[in-house]
């Protein structure tokens, strides 16, 4: 509860940073913010779980866990964006609508009622709307914000629709009271159609297909930080409020709505990966890889097995995330410098910055999922969790896609270090990003190498 209160006034106290004339003493107030609310939600950790609000909220171990690994993602991503949004007079504005979300996204890994679970989808969508369209001399970007605000509305149309259902049936927006109403009353078809609405809009929220027409555009008209954010904090947030849905509510009807989530999960894995492979674009690129990770975790709710779940899904989505924020820095640094964002901007990039180079190879194996980095290790575990509950079948399906997804991921490789130089441009690497992307690549090789630092906070 400390970290929403932390959260909360922080995002207060950064609207009125124009007002109060802070405004370039700013980013380190954030900073520092966000590392009490770390420190504070940490300190939770050894204490008996405390609901809130009438236990709306319940920041148990599970919430906990989650909402560390939000905000050391938000940190890293505030590193990589301050110099983008210090550029712009509505700088304090963007980064209270990047701190509101993140209210909004703790909420979602932390609630214990369906309405905290709306309230925090909307509040953490609703800023993600702005931002997307935030470069107004963009028309990609404006296109970008008002696609991802049609099509998020449509979808939350569908979510209430499913908490309705669910509501009639139970009587109750409390999760456990659900769970107890659906395994003692028989009414299969009711529940059945709730949690298929349930199922469409949190499908939408994380982009699965077929829900995932929004993502590609929506990625690749929104501005490259602001990509960022959707792509690590926006999916972090989606898969942990999804598994907690699933895991305490509905258990009982695992063999009804499993089966359905195992087809969208196998077109996810396939779509995605093909698609991204036609890409000429780095970014757009980038925005199918995102969907077809979106895939991948979504084997660890299809194959629910406790708390071995809540650790997969946990690791894959924290150091997917690292990994990300290294890769789309890279790209913001290589199009500022380049304006292109396509394969053809990184060729030769080994000779021009081979510090650039190094960091893009390490975020692109770990995304393909190659060893000894923790990409390798996230697939594993979610693997290994598939394998454990039978769904063997399954995994063999998503190794498969990834070794379709190891091509577009080696074609980034080959641009930077086999194909000859562009530009004989340097690409400038100031203080913060070359600091943003020593700690990303240096996480992404060691949580690689002892993956239990993150597996044992759950």
């Amino acid at each position: 509860m400390i970290t929403l209160i932390i959260l909360s006034g922080l995002g207060i106290l950064t609207l009125f940073a124009q007002i109060l004339r802070f405004r370039k003493g700013l980013f380190p107030v954030i900073l520092v913010g966000l590392a009490a609310a770390f420190y504070f939600t940490s300190a939770d950790y050894n204490s008996n779980p405390q609901p809130w609000f009438s236990s709306m909220l319940d920041f148990n171990h599970y919430a906990i866990a989650f909402s560390r690994s939000i905000i050391i993602i938000a940190f890293l991503w505030f590193m990589m964006a301050r110099n983008y949004f210090l550029q712009e007079t509505s700088a304090t504005d963007h980064f209270a609508l990047v701190i509101f979300s993140l209210v909004g996204a703790v909420s979602m890994v932390s609630y214990n009622n369906l309405t905290m679970l709306f309230l925090g989808i909307e509040i953490l969508s609703l800023s993600a709307y702005v931002l997307a369209a935030s470069d107004k001399g963009n028309i990609l970007s404006n296109e970008a914000g008002f696609k991802y605000f049609l099509m998020g509305s449509f979808a939350t149309g569908f979510l209430l629709f499913g908490i309705t259902l669910i509501y009639g049936v139970s009587g109750s927006f409390d999760l456990h009271t659900i769970q107890q109403s659906i395994a003692t009353h028989q009414q299969p078809g009711m529940v059945l159609i709730g949690i298929l609405l349930l199922l469409v809009g949190l499908c939408f929220k994380a982009s699965l297909v077929p829900f995932h027409f929004w993502a590609p555009d929506v990625y690749d008209g929104a501005p490259t930080p602001v990509t960022a954010y959707m792509a690590t904090v926006v999916k972090t947030a989606a898969f942990g409020a999804f598994f907690r849905l699933f895991y305490i509510c509905f258990p009982d009807m695992i063999s009804q709505w499993a089966n359905v989530l195992w087809w969208i999960v196998v077109l996810t894995l396939f779509i995605a990966n093909i698609t991204a492979v036609r890409q000429n674009s780095v970014k757009r690129m980038l925005a199918y890889s995102s969907i077809a990770h979106a895939g991948y975790l979504a084997i660890a709710i299809v194959s629910m097995n406790g708390d071995a779940s809540g650790r997969a899904i946990l690791y894959y989505t924290l150091t997917y995330s690292i990994s990300t924020i290294t890769a789309f820095t890279v790209l913001y640094m290589v199009a500022r410098n380049s304006g292109r964002e396509d394969f053809g901007a990184f060729e030769g990039l080994a000779k021009t910055n081979p510090f650039l180079s190094f960091v893009m190879v390490v975020a692109m194996l770990s995304l393909a999922g190659i060893p000894p980095t923790a990409g390798f290790f996230g697939k594993y575990y979610i693997f290994q969790n598939a394998i454990a509950t039978h769904n063997t079948g399954l995994v063999l399906l998503a190794v498969i896609a990834a070794l379709i997804g190891v091509f577009y991921y080696f074609r980034v490789i080959i641009a930077v270090y086999f194909k000859p130089e562009q530009s004989s441009i340097p690409i400038t690497v100031g203080g913060l990003h070359r600091t943003v992307l020593f700690i990303t690549t240096l996480l992404t090789i060691l949580l690689g190498l002892f993956p239990d630092l993150i597996l044992q906070w759950i």
